[in-house]
């Protein structure tokens, strides 16, 4: 059953409607780029709008700290902790190699200053001190960090430390880098606002933000640079332009200027051509349904969340929306349940789909109720 999709009210009423005729939309496709890897998305709607080995297992670098402040996040959340914290710094940490934030071995340093740290200077100091606050040691936090990763449903991904430091199975890829990236931004804005940050001082030294989209464009936010000699120059980044939020995930660039330059034309090349929309809010109805034996003989149905649909510009009024819900639906009826779904179909081809719930509880009708259902039922 399909319906045209009108601004942002729909119909209810379940019929067959004649497409509008329409110009064919033309979108030009992704630019080619040098990058091993690279993917960028929709944040709200998670539609692949360009994609090269998004799914191969390749080294992160430094990027692996976006899981290593996503733990840190849940210990917060969870009340495991506190900002406010102070963390013992172990040799271990002290000696960790590679770009660092300059802690002291057996000074005391704040969670929240570790966390800036970690995420303005990418000091892998402060990321072992973390990992050893969280989880007694850096090498059951890297558990910790696997747990995480499979409930994200990062399928590619494998942690051994909280740096990024080369290592021996070791690896992500750039689909499961934007998972987490979303996660990061749906999860914790409070958190979030340090990807921004340019510039971070700490004992006495002033580091600025590696990544160099932060200064060029003021629609980037974040999040993330990386550099090893065998993972290349990464970097996951992140932007908003008119309340479309778009990720550009790059992997194995040969240059920093690289990364930098194929993330933002990314970037410049999602705006450009598609735009995103609510189609239907969270709670909202998409449509009614008949329930049989109930106390009530209709039911709106809706989503749990906000459904987004990313779309070529100019494309928005050619889309279809298809509702399947099943012929009978038969009291009692609770929101837990799933009852139907809802697809959104552009010339053919689906684009996305969610699940339908009852707005509300449908209970047992009373005996005459049930009675006339029954009799009714017999001539369906």
């Amino acid at each position: 059953m399909k319906h045209k999709l009108l601004g942002l009210i729909f119909s209810s009423i379940l019929i067959l409607v004649p497409a509008l005729l329409a110009a064919q939309v033309v979108t030009p496709a992704p630019p080619p780029l040098s990058a091993r890897g690279y993917l960028l998305i929709d944040q709200q709607s998670g539609r692949v709008l360009a994609s090269k080995a998004a799914n191969e297992r390749l080294e992160p670098a430094s990027i692996t700290k976006l899981m290593t402040a996503y733990a840190v996040f849940r210990a917060l959340e969870s009340g495991q902790m506190e900002l406010s914290d102070q963390v013992l710094v172990s040799e271990k940490a002290w000696r960790t190699p590679g770009s660092r934030m300059f802690i002291e071995v057996g000074t005391r340093v704040s969670v929240e200053l570790l966390l800036q740290g970690m995420i303005v200077q990418s000091g892998n100091d402060a990321s072992v001190a973390l990992a050893e606050y969280v989880a007694s040691s850096e090498e059951i936090f890297a558990d910790l960090m696997n747990q995480l990763a499979a409930e994200l449903g990062m399928t590619e991904t494998h942690y051994v430390n909280s740096t990024g430091l080369p290592a021996e199975d070791h690896y992500t890829s750039a689909a499961d880098i934007a998972k987490l990236a979303q996660a990061i931004i749906t999860e914790y804005p409070e958190y979030y606002r340090w990807y921004s940050q340019k510039e971070f001082s700490y004992n006495d030294i002033k580091q600025p933000n590696r990544n160099s989209l932060l200064w060029r464009d003021p629609s980037v936010d974040g999040l993330k640079t990386g550099y090893t000699e065998a993972a290349g120059y990464c970097l996951a980044s992140s932007a908003v332009r008119d309340g479309m939020r778009l990720i550009a995930v790059v992997l194995g660039n040969r240059s920093e200027e690289s990364r930098a330059r194929e993330s933002q034309t990314l970037l410049n090349y999602g705006f450009r051509f598609f735009e995103t929309r609510l189609l239907y809010p969270a709670g909202g109805a998409v449509t009614e349904a008949r329930v049989w034996k109930g106390s009530r003989e209709l039911t709106e149905l809706g989503v749990k969340d906000d459904f987004y649909v990313t779309v070529p510009k100019g494309s928005y009024d050619q889309l279809e929306a298809a509702v399947d819900v099943p012929a009978r639906l038969m009291a009692p009826l609770d929101p837990s349940q799933q009852l139907g779904q809802i697809r959104v179909v552009l010339d053919e081809q689906a684009l996305a789909s969610a699940d339908l719930y009852s707005l509300t509880d449908v209970e047992d009708g009373n005996f005459w109720q049930r009675s006339r259902d029954t009799v009714l039922l017999w001539f369906e």
